[in-house]
């Protein structure tokens, strides 16, 4: 459900990277509400529900101005920030109660807009399927403030929520509403959600689930939105739907997530996709290369390091020759010269 840009080092490069960690980033998410969960996404688990149908377009776009400029954001749970030592998402996955509250933190949002408004029944967006015993929602509850219902029974009757659907979903996931565990039926034919899936918003991996493919689901009948911002380092978009749910009396997770600009570097301008990687170093090298060219003529703090940053793809392609060329001389049986290059590196 995340994807965009990464920022990756080569060689001394890698000394650059910090400079990344205070810069600015820009993001486009879609925000669905009327739900929340234990990871503030559609990965996690439905921890509370709350009615969507007073939601508009108008209310968003108030409740916005509340999130713009320098504000004060509590992390999620299901986040690597450290608690006396230990990491929040593991206090989560065990389910242990957080020593102190969780410290909310200084951000900025330079810029925050809706870009687009989808209405319940009109977008491929879906809630998550799996629903949390009721002992994980109290914790939940009593952890992240939810205030919505946290029986298994609340929530708008709609199509995503009939007897029928929830009886489904038990079945499925081999849940009762209590959280008791049954036994397990035959292997369901859909699509097994991946523990990658999960782990890439914190949230627990939960092996017995399942993701139903959406052309067989009924279209959620909550409202979403896409937002489009730029923030500084330390922001929580899964905060900022999760808090801009409860701004408009309602509940909100991110139903998906596109970095679209990392500091200098920006989807459709100066980055390549992962799959390049895959198809060879004669696609990808000479987009490296010029990257780095670029990045070497521009005005900015990585400037210094350019040109070692290039030098060393270079060296990193000689070494790729070189081992080429050891590799043809070991099938032709040539000797090789043991002579070690007092420049190049230790082994």
């Amino acid at each position: 459900m995340a994807t965009g840009v990464l920022i990756l080092g080569v060689g001394s490069g890698t000394k650059s990277l910090q400079n990344f960690l205070s810069c600015t980033k820009s993001y486009e998410a879609v925000l669905l509400f009327g739900r929340a969960s234990d990871s503030y996404d559609s990965v996690g688990k439905i921890v509370a529900k709350k009615s969507f149908e007073h939601v508009t377009k108008g209310m968003v776009e108030q409740a916005l101005g509340k999130f713009r400029g320098k504000i004060m954001q509590k992390p999620p749970i299901f986040s690597a920030l450290r608690v006396q030592g230990k990491r929040l998402y593991e206090y989560a996955r065990e389910g242990k109660e957080v020593p102190k509250e969780i410290e909310e933190r200084p951000v900025e949002v330079k810029e925050l807009e809706i870009t687009e408004w989808m209405e319940g029944g009109t977008h491929e967006y879906h809630w998550p399927e799996v629903e949390a015993g009721q002992e994980e929602k109290v914790f939940a509850d009593k952890v992240l403030h939810l205030g919505g219902d946290k029986s298994s029974s609340a929530g708008s009757d709609n199509a995503a929520d009939t007897a029928a659907g929830n009886k489904r979903k038990r079945d499925e996931n081999d849940e009762t509403v209590s959280g008791t565990v049954e036994p397990a039926g035959p292997p369901s034919p859909k699509r097994i959600k991946s523990d990658g899936e999960s782990m890439a918003s914190g949230a627990i991996p939960n092996n017995s689930s399942t993701d139903t493919p959406a052309a067989t689901r009924a279209p959620c009948p909550s409202p979403a939105c896409r937002i489009r911002m730029t923030v500084t380092s330390g922001f929580y978009v899964r905060s900022l739907c999760h808090d801009l749910g409860a701004a408009v009396g309602s509940l909100g997770l991110m139903a998906a997530l596109v970095r679209t600009r990392q500091g200098e570097f920006e989807l459709g301008k100066n980055v390549f996709e992962y799959g390049d990687l895959a198809k060879g170093e004669a696609r990808w090298a000479p987009q490296v290369q010029k990257m780095l060219q670029d990045w070497e003529q521009g005005d900015h703090e990585g400037k210094i390091t350019g040109n070692k940053i290039i030098q060393d793809v270079d060296e990193v392609e000689q070494g790729h020759d070189r081992a080429q060329s050891t590799a043809a001389a070991r099938k032709a049986g040539r000797p090789l010269s043991k002579r070690r290059n007092s420049s190049s590196p230790e082994p």
